[in-house]
């Protein structure tokens, strides 16, 4: 109230008490001593409120009651020196309205001290839940010693330490593929892109989201408008804690039970259409998603196949339970589940994709969570992590991982890692000297670990040479060389590694320090061999010691996989496509890799079929049985021990 406003309000009181009997005012300053006296028992009672010993608003109370007493003083001095007659009527009006207003914050400050009560018991439960975690065997046993209980709590919080370093934490910022792209091209650059791309699906959008449906968020990926509603067809549920680690498996329904039955038969009898219509009806079917995001892609339909995979991730996440939160790296998804094998294709799948568009820092931390979720890498997620660390230029986080990880060094013993972690080297090298700053440490430096790079794997290098290429005429005097002459190993999973690595990572090297590292390390090599020989065989006894299988351990590892070209088939075979997700790691490598290349596809089976059938599937362009040679390896593609050549009518 202005001061204005309040000598207004004081003169018409006074106006007021001037006309009034003097009787008629005593009586009511008995009524307002009355009726102070029981507003001080009800303030004396409400003292006595459990939910004062919580809270110290009371006293903050008292401080504000005691100064708004001083000012009712102050005012009233005001009055005595003006010799003004003392307005009691009114004034008591206005400080019982005071008090009500005062009454009012207490009951407020009384319903903030009990709802922060509450807000601390909350706080309470919540911390008791989070050492209880998961582990649900836990709250079965009560009457468990003191010391016991602090041993507990103290393994519990070691596990919460580690989990909280781990190395595979995932950062959700950088999930985001359109983040980082308006971080490399700017924001107003993206804009313009997606307005461009936007502008022939906005009909669509609109004719779709007639409801005002808004889709749910997501970490892994950003759902499109237009994308329709989640069917709820998964679910996830929670097994078992073990070694820190929590154990999940998805569950499908019914409905997502029906579709995948009608997705077997469809692919039983190659109709690509089929699989198709299943999409129109279940729309968030995996195998289904994922099998045409594999036929967008070799009909070099990108963006409709990057489209499936983020509709596949969109419906894996939003079944996750409460409780999955995998960015943390302590939670697992066995792939030996069939139900969970979605996720991990989908995940590599993602992975490339954005490796493709050139958002490598969310491609690396789409690797962090695939390699996070199964402890045995079903996906080879630790062959890939590597070249996307070096190409995000995260670096010191490299060797920080090939140290962690598995709690050993035996990660620079693979390919990939022994060159990757040289390169690593060298660029931090680099970014100290442009610094400044020439700290102390105990690690190799880059020409030595590329020096152990090559001793350990040399047959690296005249495969970099032929894929790069790298043309330099030095190169032809270091292939040449005894040591860097072979192309294979002789070990069937070290070869398989080489050609991954080396169908992986020959964009980097075509940097011109990373060149001229590799060279000078070469040269140096041949040099020490020329003192001592017997070098190259301790390296080789440590290269049969690594890898003592006489098997291939990664033949379920496609190379076409880890390369960077997408291979792409003629349109008579893409009408006879059809991929099963989950049969991959049968096919040879070799097969399907000449299948991509020569665009023929592979012979089919013709034992235990019905004749006629055999003979109007003949007649199709695109089918193909084996030549008339009886080149076709496997005796179950003849018939009497001939073969059947395309011809045959």
């Amino acid at each position: 109230m202005s001061a204005r406003l309040l000598k207004k309000v004081l003169k018409e009181q006074e106006q007021k008490l001037q006309q009034k009997d003097p009787q008629h005012i005593a009586e009511e300053e008995e009524e307002d001593v009355d009726g102070d006296e029981e507003d001080q028992k009800l303030n004396s009672g409400s003292s006595i409120n459990p939910f004062d010993l919580l809270d110290d608003d009371d006293g903050r109370v008292s401080d504000q009651e005691g100064e708004s007493e001083t000012a009712d003083d102050s005012l009233q001095g005001s009055r005595d020196k003006q010799n003004l007659p003392e307005p009691k009527g009114p004034i008591d009006v206005i400080l019982t309205s005071d008090n009500k207003s005062k009454k009012k914050k207490k009951k407020k400050n009384n319903k903030e001290g009990s709802s922060a009560s509450t807000h601390k018991v909350e706080e309470s439960l919540d911390e008791i839940l989070e050492t209880f975690s998961l582990d649900v065997n836990n709250s079965s046993h009560h009457d468990v010693p003191e010391k016991t209980k602090a041993a507990d709590s103290r393994r519990r919080d070691n596990l919460v330490k580690q989990s909280a370093a781990s190395i595979l934490q995932v950062d959700p910022k950088f999930l985001n593929a359109e983040n980082e792209l308006r971080r490399i091209f700017g924001s107003k650059v993206v804009k313009s892109f997606e307005k461009s791309s936007q502008t022939g699906s906005s009909r669509q959008a609109r004719g779709v989201r007639r409801g005002g449906y808004n889709p749910r968020k997501t970490v892994l990926v950003t759902p499109s408008e237009h994308w329709p509603r989640w069917d709820g067809s998964l679910s996830m549920e929670f097994l078992e804690v073990k070694d820190g680690y929590h154990y999940f498996r998805y569950v499908h329904s019914s409905s997502h039970s029906q579709a995948q039955r009608e997705f077997e038969a469809a692919k039983a009898i190659h109709d690509l259409n089929g699989i198709a219509s299943i999409l129109l009806y279940h729309p968030y079917h995996l195998d289904s998603l994922i099998t045409m995001a594999d036929y967008f892609k070799f009909a070099g339909e990108h963006q409709m196949s990057t489209d499936s995979i983020s509709k596949c991730l969109y419906a894996l996440e939003c079944a996750w339970h409460p409780m999955f939160t995998p960015l943390q790296g302590n939670f697992q998804l066995k792939f030996s589940d069939e139900k969970n094998k979605p996720l991990f294709m989908a995940l590599f799948a993602h992975m490339k994709n954005m490796d493709r568009r050139g958002c490598h820092r969310s491609a690396l931390e789409v690797c962090k969570l695939l390699l996070s979720l199964d402890s045995d890498d079903p996906m080879g997620a630790k062959f890939y992590i590597d070249y996307l660390s070096l190409r995000a230029e995260e670096y010191a986080w490299l060797e920080q991982f090939s140290e962690d990880y598995q709690s050993d060094n035996s990660l620079w013993l693979f390919p990939n890692f022994s060159y990757s972690l040289a390169i690593c080297r060298f660029n931090l090298e680099k970014h100290e000297s442009s610094e400044g700053a020439h700290e102390f440490t105990t690690k190799s430096s880059s020409t030595d670990l590329m020096k152990q790079a090559l001793m350990l794997h040399p047959s690296v290098l005249k495969k970099l040479v032929e894929k790069v290429p790298l043309k330099d005429q030095a190169w032809t005097g270091i292939v040449k060389h005894a040591f860097f002459r072979s192309e294979q190993v002789g070990i069937p999973t070290l070869d398989h590694l080489i050609n991954m690595y080396v169908e992986t990572s020959y964009l980097i090297w075509r940097l011109p320090d990373l060149q001229k590292l590799l060279r000078d390390a070469a040269q140096e090599v041949i040099e020490t061999l020329k003192h001592d020989s017997s070098e190259a065989n301790d390296w080789a006894c440590v290269r049969k010691e690594a890898f003592s299988s006489e098997k291939n351990e990664y033949r379920h590892l496609l190379v076409l996989d880890f390369s960077h070209s997408v291979p792409t088939l003629p349109p008579e075979n893409l009408q006879h496509f059809m991929v099963d997700p989950r049969m991959r790691d049968v096919v040879p490598n070799e097969g399907l890799v000449a299948n991509a290349n020569n665009g023929i596809p592979a012979p089919r089976n013709i034992a235990n079929r019905n004749a006629i059938a055999v003979l109007l599937e003949s007649l199709l362009p695109w089918v193909h049985y084996g030549d008339a040679n009886g080149a076709a390896e496997d005796g179950d593609n003849q018939l009497d021990g001939h073969g059947q050549g395309d011809e045959r009518q």
